[in-house]
């Protein structure tokens, strides 16, 4: 597959926006050196909207429109599992864990351990999540997304991994969270429209030309099996979702872990 003038350009003007935007929002009043909290609180001037929206962007990634996808393809409806308990999770993290952060001024994970229990144990946390980053989340989201790149634009998945972290790497580096969270505001929009134009032309798409009811109608008769939210023992996916352990098990260590102690969320 290979992109036409039309798609080079659209993806070339954003670009162009997006490192603009982030460039602008990054500037500063002269004399002023920025600092942690300018680094990883946007010097504290982020409206309530751009928080959440940048959540849910930090949120999704090639993790989810690649590989949660194909899992949905696979499994149906249930792996949105992750993403029901995600909603619970965050208003506990918001009630209990945030306002202790807050009150404490705690940037980063590693401050809160070094005020809780000294020098050594946040060395550790820090090396570890550094190595787990590089060589495990960031590697695979950029390797997942290239696959994308390189499915849509047809140009090797090596030069689509080297543009894919270069892009990101300039845009942000300089900015900070105000220039991934301002820059946020566009990108989750564009994905959740880019998510629902793409919803209505493949159901229309199933559905023949008779509209989108009629797609989803069929999809549901034809695929049943995919609309349930929870698995039942002896569905081929149970190993998987084991169904209601899946909201009562272990899952909550992995939400309360990612939504109120992963440095790039929290």
């Amino acid at each position: 597959m290979q992109l036409a003038t039309i798609d080079i350009v659209v993806i070339a003007l954003y670009a162009i926006g997006i490192f603009g935007l982030a460039q602008y929002v990054s500037r500063e009043k002269t004399g002023h050196e920025k600092d942690t909290s300018d680094y990883f609180l946007a010097s504290k001037n982020l409206p309530w909207w751009a928080i959440g929206a940048s959540l849910i962007a930090a949120n999704i990634s090639a993790e989810q429109i690649v590989g949660m996808s194909g899992s949905g393809y696979a499994i149906g409806l249930a792996i949105a599992s992750y993403e029901w308990m995600a909603a619970a999770t965050l208003l506990i993290v918001g009630k209990f864990f945030l306002p202790i952060f807050l009150a404490n001024e705690i940037y980063t994970m590693p401050q809160f351990l070094r005020r809780r229990f000294g020098t050594v144990l946040p060395i550790l946390m820090a090396l570890f999540w550094l190595a787990l980053y590089v060589f495990v989340n960031l590697t695979s989201i950029i390797w997942l997304g290239s696959i994308a790149v390189t499915k849509v634009a047809g140009i090797d998945q090596n030069v689509a991994l080297v543009i894919l972290g270069a892009f990101a790497l300039l845009y942000q580096l300089r900015g900070g969270l105000k220039a991934v969270a301002l820059t946020d505001i566009v990108q989750v929009t564009l994905l959740v429209l880019g998510g629902l134009v793409v919803a209505y032309l493949t159901l229309d798409k199933i559905g023949a030309g008779a509209g989108v009811v009629a797609g989803f109608a069929k999809l549901t008769a034809t695929h049943n099996d995919h609309f349930h939210m929870i698995l039942k023992k002896g569905d081929p996916h149970y190993v998987d979702l084991p169904g209601l352990s899946v909201l009562i098990g272990g899952m909550w260590i992995a939400n309360l872990s990612y939504w109120g102690f992963n440095q790039y969320i929290i």
